[in-house]
Formats: C-alpha cells, structure tokens, sequence
C-alpha cells in the first residue's frame, strides 16, 4: 500500500459501543510522566472533580452511543485510560503489553476481562506473552473502515509490538513511524475519523513529511492541526458517530477557525466535554474511551 492510494471502506468505521474506567483515587503516576511531556508531577489534582467531569463525560457519550463505565481503583491511578490496555475487534479482546508496571496491572482486572469473554463472548488475545511493548490505541491509530493501522513508535510501542498489534486487530496493512521527540502516543498527534478524515499534526512526526504523506492520502479529509492546537490534545479526538467527534473543552477552545471549518467541510460536529482535570494526567479524552467493535 502506498500513501497515496488507499483501500475502499469495506467495514464498520466507528464503534458500537464504549466503555470508560472511572478515575477512582485519581493521581499523578511518576512512572507514567518520565516519558510523558504532557504531564506535571507538580500540579495539585483534585479527585473529586476528576470524577465529576469523568461521570459529565460518561452522560455525554450515552447520548450518542451505549456506554458502560466500570469502577476504578485507587491503586492503578492511570487506568482512566483503558484505551491502551484492551482493544477490541468484533468477537476479540486484546490485552496489551504496557511500558510501565504500574499500567501493567491494570490488565489484571477480572471484571473487564470477563465482561468481554464471560459476558460477550469474546477470544481474548493476550500480547503480554509476546517480547515487544505495545499499548494498543494509545500507539496505533486505527482507520477501522480501510483496515489500517497508524503506528507511532517510541518507548510505548517497538517494532516487535506493532506487529503483534497489526496480527491481534487484523489489521490488512500498517503504516509505522517515528514520533518526534517528547510525544509518547500516536493517537496524541493523529486520529482518524469516521474513515474519512483525518485529524493530524506533522510537527508530531519524527519526519513531519511523513504524517503529510498520510494526511494527503485522505484528500480533502485532511486536517492538519498546528503544534498549540496538538498541545491542546485536539488530536486527541474520536469520531463515536459517523457525524460527531468528540474532544475535551481544553481542545474544543483551541481550535483555530480553519481547523473547524474543516472538521465542518467533512462532515462533523464537535461535541466537547470539559476534562482538565482529567488531563492532569497526561491523556485527553480519546485516552478515556474504549472501543467496542
């Protein structure tokens, strides 16, 4: 496959449902920001608002699509990013493999995990068992709808795990690329929405000419953002409908007018909940949602 000639929409492009981890004891994991720049060990955080915006979040997605929230724990503060530990396909529950230990345990818990194979009825595939690093769609950017996999490389996810990931999501093709220095996830700098557009910062690029590359290929679905709107998570956005995208307030006030011209030209309205309490912790909302598939 090449960057200019992408594969016709063969499949469903948006989930059909989600599902949200509340932030229970929310706080700062040190081991999580040293390789986050979008962290602050410094700033004070407020569990209870935390949870306040997360529950505004968790209304707000329910009136668009299910949603099931499961409740956090204290003990693994960052799981109110359940996006990088579990990923679905249609009858497949993916575990990944995570940098950080004190992630690693989140992909212990028994009443996600049985949910989908007890409940739903999905083979689960653990990447654990595999040598490379890869925290599912926190890494990888899915174009659901063409099959292809969006890979952002860094300390979160080697070579070995995007393959792994690529075969676990059945996935057709994969596109992998160096992250520019300081950025930790793909889905910081890119999104896909809906199969039809994308949302993309190159600055965020090791080879910004590479994330142009993938933009272009989208035509006129291209929406390139600039760093001040990435640093705002704009990127961090999700297409839930084949109409809405959603984001944070913080990210929904930092868009210039051409960026929302854009998102409008392509078909999109933004629905925006405000989460910076949440993003204290590094992630934004995309961060906050699980796919179901």
């Amino acid at each position: 496959m090449t960057m200019t000639d992408l594969p016709e929409i063969t499949a469903p492009s948006c989930a059909r449902a989600a599902f949200l981890v509340a932030p229970e004891g929310f706080s700062l994991a040190a081991q999580s920001a040293s390789d986050n720049a979008y962290m602050d060990l410094s700033l004070a955080v407020d569990p209870e608002r935390a949870l306040a915006q997360h529950r505004e979040l968790h209304r707000t997605l329910a009136r668009y699509l299910p949603v099931i929230a499961f409740a956090g724990d204290p003990a693994t503060p960052d799981a109110v990013f359940p996006n990088n530990v579990f990923g679905t396909v249609r009858g497949r529950l993916i575990l990944g493999h995570m940098c950080h230990p004190v992630r690693q345990a989140e992909a212990e818990r028994r009443d996600i995990r049985g949910f989908f194979t007890g409940v739903l009825g999905y083979e689960e595939v653990d990447l654990r068992r595999q040598p490379g690093v890869c925290e599912l769609t926190g890494s990888m950017v899915i174009d659901r709808g063409r099959s292809i996999g969006y890979c952002g490389l860094s300390e979160r996810c080697d070579a070995v795990g995007a393959a792994a990931m690529q075969a676990a999501f059945g996935l057709d093709a994969m596109v992998g690329y160096a992250l520019a220095s300081g950025e930790y996830h793909g889905n910081v700098v890119m999104s896909v929405l809906a199969s039809r557009a994308v949302v993309l910062c190159p600055e965020g690029f090791a080879d910004p000419g590479a994330g142009r590359a993938i933009a272009a290929a989208y035509g006129e679905g291209a929406i390139l953002i600039s760093p001040e709107e990435k640093d705002a998570f704009v990127a961090n956005c999700i297409a839930l409908t084949g109409r809405h995208v959603f984001m944070s307030r913080r990210a929904a006030d930092a868009l210039r007018p051409a960026t929302r011209r854009a998102l409008d030209r392509c078909g999109f309205e933004v629905v925006a909940v405000a989460l910076d309490e949440i993003e204290k912790a590094g992630g934004s909302l995309r961060c906050c949602v699980g796919e179901i598939f």
